[in-house]
């Protein structure tokens, strides 16, 4: 699937390619993404992750033919053989590439354009039991970084980025770099994204937000000791109000610059807290849950007997 010119959002039907020239460009697409991959023999022996792409490429095509049980054995040989689970009816594009691949999951209706990268534990995955359209289309050149779920009939961009463990709730433009739970749009039509395999260096919103009040904090701080270093230089000098800086003209600068540090310094230590709140929640082990059962005969063993009352 790729794009008309002009119209980035208006997906165009895929060239017709015969099955052999779909298996060459995922082929060629894999050493042209992955540096590990330098043997031909190898990659074409030992990466089951190409394996399952090229199973599902066989699968797709009997499912177009409308052959029945068969495509759906055959995706559940795939995915016994590599942990890639791909619906014969998803519709994929040339020069498809998946690393590793332990853990991806793309349902039915998902279409994914020409040229896109998905890691290890990617979910493409739908909404809802509607017989339509549920999972999700992505553009061209989107790749998607480890562990991201990508979650409904949505359209993801092309030449976006999905940072690892993102999980994609919402439409995404093209040109897009999303990272966070539930994802964030952190750079819109920005530097365009490599093709390579970099899914780690992803801007960090909380960490930008950090940077920035520390620098505000600092700045407020030079200030005020500027304006207190001015006032103890030049204590009885008697100098006319145009002449004297801001500084000492306004005696309540000080207290003013002293409140707008405290501020700052307060917003800081909330979002600080915030941050370590909400890691604790994601590293909180899991509570088991009391069936009802349980619960009444733990209350009928501590209730009293009424002889001893």
């Amino acid at each position: 699937m790729t794009t008309t010119p002009g119209k980035g959002s208006v997906p165009r039907p895929l060239t017709p390619m015969t099955l052999w020239q779909l298996i060459r460009s995922d082929y060629r697409a894999i050493f042209e993404r992955d540096p590990a991959a330098t043997n031909r023999l190898e990659v074409a022996i030992t990466y089951t992750s190409f394996h399952a792409v090229v199973l599902y490429r066989l699968a797709h095509r009997l499912a177009e033919w409308r052959l029945p049980i068969v495509p759906r054995l055959i995706s559940t040989i795939a995915r016994f053989l590599s942990g890639v689970e791909i619906h014969p009816a998803a519709k994929i594009g040339p020069r498809f590439v998946i690393d590793h691949g332990t853990g991806v999951v793309i349902g039915e209706t998902t279409e994914i354009g020409d040229n896109c990268l998905l890691f290890q534990g990617v979910t493409l995955g739908g909404t809802g039991k509607e017989h339509k359209k549920r999972h999700p289309t992505l553009g061209d050149h989107v790749v998607v970084g480890a562990g991201a779920k990508i979650l409904g009939s949505m359209r993801i961009g092309s030449h976006t980025k999905i940072g690892s463990n993102a999980v994609v709730l919402t439409p995404v433009p093209d040109h897009c770099t999303v990272v966070g739970v539930p994802g964030r749009i952190v750079r819109v039509k920005g530097e365009l994204p490599e093709e390579g395999m970099d899914h780690v260096h992803m801007p960090d919103p909380i960490a930008e937000r950090f940077k920035a009040l520390e620098a505000r904090v600092d700045a407020l701080k030079r200030e005020t000791e500027r304006a207190a270093l001015h006032d103890e230089s030049e204590p009885h000098v008697d100098l006319s109000d145009r002449d004297k800086p801001a500084a000492a003209t306004d005696p309540g600068t000080m207290t003013v610059l002293t409140a707008r540090m405290d501020g700052m310094a307060s917003e800081l230590k909330e979002l600080r807290r915030q941050l370590q709140a909400a890691n604790r929640k994601m590293n909180a082990p899991v509570a088991k849950k009391t069936s009802l059962t349980r619960k009444r005969r733990a209350a009928a063993h501590h209730r009293p007997h009424e002889s001893e009352t």
